[in-house]
């Protein structure tokens, strides 16, 4: 069932982004929610390496679009009739599921369960270049690698990757739970911009970590986020990993440009847990906890207005178009950009 027509950014087929037709503007049927979903006008969206990966790597030939997008801030419209988080009027933001259809549509279902209160300190924008990093990062730090949100004293983390936008949101949660955070960093604009999130040191992941944090006075660190090239970087993580410590990865072996395979068994005399995070799990399972994605958006929220953390939001593109859906692809492909990207306003 529909009632009406809305605006969206989607393909028929995935291209590369230098084919017209690998994003296009669109007008579908505006959907009706069911169930426990929100029907949600969307006021603002954001950008991740997840859109890229999906629209390059997976084959989708279809009569109907993909709409791609993760992260979405906005009012909701209508509630389904199992809904009792929401009600219309409510501000929120999300990242939503990959097994459903994307947030770059004017308005987009999605279930209440992973959806949290929007920061009242915060505009559209600004919310919605959170959801998808922070609930990366919240799951990899306190759910995958364990860590407490208090007593790290004289704990330390290595955050690969720390500039982009799930590295600028871990940056915050790791200091704000009393950690050491040691961010790495290539450029000067990047490595400024790393410690402006709380990173208490920055180290080049071009070069080996181990003589660089030897330089610091650390010998070894008691966790290890990585957040980029898995297969690159686990030599080194394996040198500079406590014993019995513990690493969280987020790009599987296939999405790096690293050939090869894990050596798991340079983990193996150090006892050290290596774990997974995909912040799509619950979604995609049903999983019975999924509720823990809107809590901890809640909870996210509760620290922005506080004062205690902020957005990672760097740059903002104006209206909601395939132009600039296009350009801010374009902006993220180059694996150079700092901070996250979001577009506003249909």
């Amino acid at each position: 069932m529909t009632h009406g027509k809305m605006k969206a950014i989607g393909a028929y087929r995935y291209l590369p982004l230098s084919n017209p037709e690998s994003l296009m503007d669109l007008q579908l049927d505006k959907p009706l929610p069911t169930g426990s979903d929100l029907l949600v006008k969307v006021k603002a969206i954001s950008v991740n390496p997840a859109d890229l990966g999906i629209r390059e790597n997976h084959n989708y030939e279809a009569e109907s679009p993909k709409i791609l997008g993760w992260d979405a801030a906005g009012i909701v419209e209508q509630v389904g009739p199992d809904c009792r988080l929401f009600k219309p009027g409510d501000k929120i933001y999300y990242a939503g599921s990959v097994a459903r259809s994307g947030s770059n549509s004017e308005f987009h279902l999605v279930d209440e369960q992973i959806v949290g209160k929007m920061p009242k300190s915060l505009d559209f924008a600004e919310a919605a270049a959170l959801p998808l990093t922070s609930i990366t990062a919240w799951e990899s730090l306190f759910d995958r690698l364990g860590i407490s949100l208090n007593a790290n004293e004289n704990k330390s983390i290595l955050i690969i990757g720390a500039a982009g936008g799930v590295g600028s949101i871990a940056t915050q949660l790791a200091k704000l739970a009393g950690l050491t955070v040691i961010g790495t960093a290539s450029r000067p604009e990047s490595i400024e911009w790393v410690k402006s999130q709380g990173a208490d040191f920055t180290i080049n992941h071009n070069h080996p970590f181990q003589s660089q944090l030897k330089e610091l006075g650390i010998d070894t660190v008691d966790y290890i986020f990585c957040l980029n090239e898995t297969v690159q970087h686990l030599a080194n993580m394996a040198e500079v990993i406590t014993p019995q410590g513990k690493i969280c990865a987020i790009v599987p072996t296939d999405k790096t440009t690293w050939s090869g395979s894990l050596k798991m068994d340079l983990l193996f005399a150090k006892s050290v847990t290596f774990v997974w995070e995909f912040m799509f799990t619950r979604s995609l399972f049903h999983t019975e906890d999924r509720i823990k994605q809107h809590e901890l958006l809640n909870s996210l929220a509760d620290l922005i207005d506080d004062g205690k953390l902020k957005t990672t939001l760097t740059e903002r593109l104006e209206p909601i178009n395939t132009a600039n859906l296009r350009l801010a692809h374009d902006k993220l492909a180059t694996g150079r950009f700092i901070g996250k990207i979001a577009l506003e306003n249909f």
